[in-house]
């Protein structure tokens, strides 16, 4: 890649350098913590944390075995947060997750009045288990918890408790049984984690941490409070006009009606990524900025984020399927053809 000059902040922003610092210590913190219950898996920890840090939900893909629950708790007593994990399967019902109004009556008077019993969906953290092995209705029920961060009951709207994230996994070789997750709530994960096999060192390791009496024990790092204002943080964070139309540039060009898509993108593509895409990639690459301890967020910035964002934003065509070209290869090769500066 040639040398790329940063473009300059824009001059309305204003970062705290101290709290920029102290926000690269408590990842690093973090990052500890986590190291002690997860062995390798490096950079599925970071692209957790930074959905943390951008207020966003992730998909985190891989298959069984892969300590996918164990981050998320693990993630959980680290962050001082309260968590429930939700186990979706064919008979789980809307109200399963959100929760529903039962008939009380009340002691005193004799009188019966209907409350709203809160479902698992009522805490900071959810873990969203095999998501796609329940069915659309069911999976709908995230959808106002995931935007709107509240639950809709009869004639009454509850609010969900703050900071709220949905981590969900999915098995990506097992397709018996399971429900395709539909586009409008795949779009509202901020990433989509790929969670890979770990070397044969680390699974030696983990062998040898999992089969004995040591338990280890994870200390609180932050708050619900403190994670809030770190969101806050990472919006602040500047960056310029040329660096946010090259995040543009980048989603616009996984669409194949685009005219700046390549013939590449035209063959393999059906439905490029959405604008939500290009403002994940420019939040994204902000909360990468600010955990380096840099306050201004740049092109590689940017480009250190593009596989997580549009992984499960672009939905490839049959024929992609027929020559085994992947979501992947068609980034690989964005990539390669959008560079800084480039028309």
């Amino acid at each position: 890649m040639p040398n790329q000059t940063v473009p300059p902040p824009l001059p309305n922003s204003h970062v705290n350098l101290q709290a920029i610092e102290t926000l690269a210590r408590q990842h690093q913190q973090l990052r500890e913590q986590l190291a002690k219950v997860i062995i390798g898996q490096g950079k599925v920890i970071d692209n957790v944390l930074l959905s943390i840090f951008c207020g966003g939900h992730a998909l985190i893909v891989g298959v069984p075995g892969l300590a996918k629950t164990l981050l998320v708790r693990s993630l959980s007593r680290t962050l001082a947060l309260s968590f429930n994990r939700i186990q979706f399967t064919p008979d789980l019902m809307p109200s399963d997750i959100t929760g529903t109004d039962i008939i009380e009556e009340d002691p005193v008077t004799g009188k019966r009045r209907l409350e709203f019993l809160e479902g698992p969906v009522f805490a900071n953290l959810i873990l969203a288990d095999e998501i796609n092995r329940t069915p659309p209705k069911t999976q709908a029920a995230m959808l106002q918890t995931m935007q709107e961060h509240e639950v809709s009951v009869g004639a009454k709207t509850y609010a969900l408790p703050k900071p709220f994230h949905v981590f969900a996994t999915q098995n990506p070789i097992e397709m018996e049984g399971t429900y395709v997750l539909p586009e409008a709530q795949s779009d509202r994960f901020m990433f989509s984690i790929q969670c890979g096999y770990p070397t044969n060192e680390e699974e030696a390791q983990v062998v040898r941490n999992t089969t004995g009496t040591h338990e280890p024990e994870l200390t609180p790092v932050l708050g619900a409070e403190q994670i809030i204002e770190i969101q806050k943080l990472v919006r602040a964070i500047p960056v310029s006009d040329e660096v946010v139309r090259y995040a543009v540039q980048l989603v616009a060009r996984t669409r194949p009606e685009d005219p700046a898509a390549s013939d590449f993108v035209r063959e393999f593509v059906r439905w490029g990524a959405s604008p939500r895409a290009s403002q994940y990639l420019i939040l994204g690459a902000k909360a990468r900025a600010a955990v380096a301890g840099s306050v201004c967020a740049d092109y590689a910035n940017v480009r250190s984020v593009v596989h997580e964002v549009l992984q499960h934003r672009i939905l490839t065509n049959f024929h992609a399927r027929a020559q085994k070209v992947t979501a992947t290869d068609i980034i690989n090769r964005l990539l390669e053809e959008t560079l800084p500066g480039s028309r």
